[in-house]
């Protein structure tokens, strides 16, 4: 392609609206548009980045046995009424676009594809000799971001390989699993990405085991926890540690203490002169479940942790049933405002012990009557501990359960791992840090959606069992952009050769030497014709112009056909290490085929 014929325009400036540097760069370099909020035009040079994603993940995904197909965007809403989702997703994240038709029927712009997905395994699947059975498909999903930001990376609307698997037993299931992490891992790897594998929560997609594939980078909205002997890694979200030891309590006898002004960890520890370890804290949450329920939290964890509130969701998710509800609305710390809607008098906040009485709740029809008390074993283990007195300005030490306190019933992992904790698997091993953007997503869910939706298989006795379900999604345009975030300088783009939307581009400094546009359009020729996509720079701009678009567009290959041409040679520039040389004009061809095929193998 020669850019003098192509929708080619460069900003010298960062957009105002770009936060993060990939945004900025393809925002720059002219590779998206943005159209309005969350929403981006692909523009041919995007495109083609695109397009070799999709193609590696397809690739891979073929080379497992999957079949590719295209499933509906426009998705009928009882089918995720039948699932138990579509409040999930219209009310509690709120991420579904959904709308009404002439026929007033509600539908749904499918932000993932598992009710549409198991719906047909139910119409098509009879027999086990059917199975194992996996489709995929890569097309646009929709989500209603609240604040859609960074560009690809959480935009309103984006292309997403989504697969899923059909299973005879739990074990079938692991197998595929399995294929999906190699699979993954080896899109990423084809790529040129650095990234990490790591467990992770499985949000409203349910199921049990899941895996996140993060490329490494700095602007990245997750934090990863591992270790460095391999053996561990999770989302922080996810992740399971030991904390530091707690320090032995100071106080040995059981009392009240006068602690006026003391309503934060920091300030009560300074006024008893006691480690934040020695403390049990009691955090208020108000949670709201699907039927209008609310129901108050109380989460008692030592005082130096902190509460990390996917944990908690997921373990008052489990309780749903009790409240005759089925998820969670909303889960917060309620303010004064919030609190005035349901508490009888003023809360001691800052001074509440964990056994604080239910008669502070107002016993309204959609309030449950009693606090629902959580405690997490960072807390049981204390000795002779600082807690609330449950009295403004008070404090009680040496306090202990089964004496001072009755152990809540729900004793759960709730605490926030973070960096510097021990490894469960190795004591000695110390978790260390990094952040990463989530471009891969694999689930074991089990038989979630088949029994919701009657979703069954005749076994080879006979049975009729539910089928079991695998579901594996690749964020393809995000991987794009993340691409760009892992790899950049101060000039522009640094594509992996792999995905490079071209692999060389042939450089004209003076357009109007005919012996320069001369070489250019017999190398630009050529190379092509040899399998290397190459561009050719016969805009009529300054040499300057030039040299810093090809940087700026982070093509992994320059050439110019400069000065060097009186010697029969060009430059060639490397886009990676900036190294240049000067080769043969009929040595050019050869040499970059040799270059691109050592970049993709590596």
């Amino acid at each position: 392609m020669r850019l003098s014929q192509m929708l080619f325009v460069t900003l010298r400036d960062d957009p105002a609206d770009a936060e993060i540097p990939s945004h900025k760069l393809l925002l720059r370099a002219g590779y998206i548009r943005r159209i309005g909020s969350g929403i981006y035009a692909y523009l041919p040079l995007m495109w083609r980045v695109l397009q070799k994603v999709s193609q590696i993940v397809r690739e891979e995904m073929n080379a497992t046995g999957a079949q590719e197909c295209l499933l509906p965007q426009l998705q009928p809403a009882d089918l995720w009424k039948e699932s138990g989702r579509w409040d999930t997703y219209t009310k509690a994240e709120g991420i579904m676009f959904s709308l009404i038709d002439r026929r007033e029927q509600q539908l749904g712009l499918g932000p993932t594809h598992e009710e549409v997905i198991t719906a047909i395994a139910r119409d098509m699947i009879r027999s086990y000799r059917q199975l194992p059975l996996h489709l995929y498909q890569i097309q646009t999903k929709f989500r209603d971001e609240i604040r859609p930001r960074f560009g690809l990376m959480r935009g309103r609307e984006f292309i997403m390989k989504d697969g899923y698997s059909f299973h005879v037993d739990e074990a079938s299931l692991k197998e595929t699993y399995q294929d999906m992490y190699k699979a993954y891992s080896n899109m990423l790897r084809r790529s040129g990405l650095a990234f990490r594998a790591v467990e992770a929560d499985s949000g409203a997609i349910g199921g049990s085991g899941s895996t996140e594939f993060m490329v490494l980078a700095e602007a990245g909205e997750d934090e990863v926890l591992f270790t460095e002997d391999g053996k561990y890694a999770a989302n922080v979200e996810k992740a399971v540690s030991l904390p530091i030891n707690a320090e032995s309590s100071r106080f040995t006898t059981y009392e009240k203490r006068d602690t006026p002004g003391s309503e934060t960890i920091e300030k009560v520890c300074q006024f008893l002169n006691c480690s934040p370890t020695q403390v049990v804290k009691n955090v208020l949450y108000q949670t709201v479940y699907d039927n209008g329920m609310t129901v108050l939290v109380l989460v008692s964890i030592r005082g130096d942790q902190e509460v990390n509130e996917v944990k908690l969701q997921n373990e008052l998710t489990k309780l749903a049933s009790n409240y005759g509800a089925k998820t969670i609305i909303s889960l917060n710390v309620p303010n004064v405002e919030a609190q005035q809607t349901w508490t009888i008098k003023s809360l001691p906040l800052g001074y509440i012990a964990p056994d604080i009485a239910d008669e502070y709740i107002n016993n309204g029809k959609q309030i449950h009557p009693q606090f629902v008390r959580l405690v997490d074993q960072t807390a049981v283990d204390l000795k002779n501990f600082v807690t609330g007195a449950n009295e403004t300005g008070y404090h009680v030490v040496g306090a202990n359960w089964s004496e001072q306190f009755q152990v809540p019933d729900n004793v759960v992992d709730i605490r926030k791992a973070r960096l510097g904790d021990r490894a469960i698997h190795n004591p000695e091993q110390t978790l260390q840090s990094a952040r990463g953007i989530e471009v891969g997503h694999i689930f074991q869910l089990g038989t979630k959606y088949s029994l919701a939706m009657g979703a069954t298989y005749t076994s080879e006795q006979g049975e009729e069992k539910p089928l079991f379900m695998g579901c594996f999604g690749v964020g393809v345009s995000r991987l794009a952009q993340s691409a760009v975030e892992q790899s950049y300088d101060k000039d522009g783009i640094i594509w992996p050769v792999a995905i490079a939307p071209y692999h060389a581009i042939v450089t004209i400094p003076n357009i109007n030497d005919a012996q320069q546009v001369e070489i250019a359009q017999k190398l630009y020729t050529e190379l092509n014709q040899a399998g290397i996509e190459t561009l050719l720079d016969d805009r009529d701009e300054r040499a300057g112009v030039k040299f810093k678009d090809a940087d700026l567009i982070g093509i992994p290959y320059r050439i110019v056909t400069g000065r060097a041409i009186a010697n029969g040679k060009v430059e060639v520039v490397e886009r990676a290490t900036r190294k240049s040389q000067e080769i043969a004009i009929d040595e050019v061809t050869t040499t970059l085929k040799q270059w691109i095929k050592a970049a993709i193998e590596q």
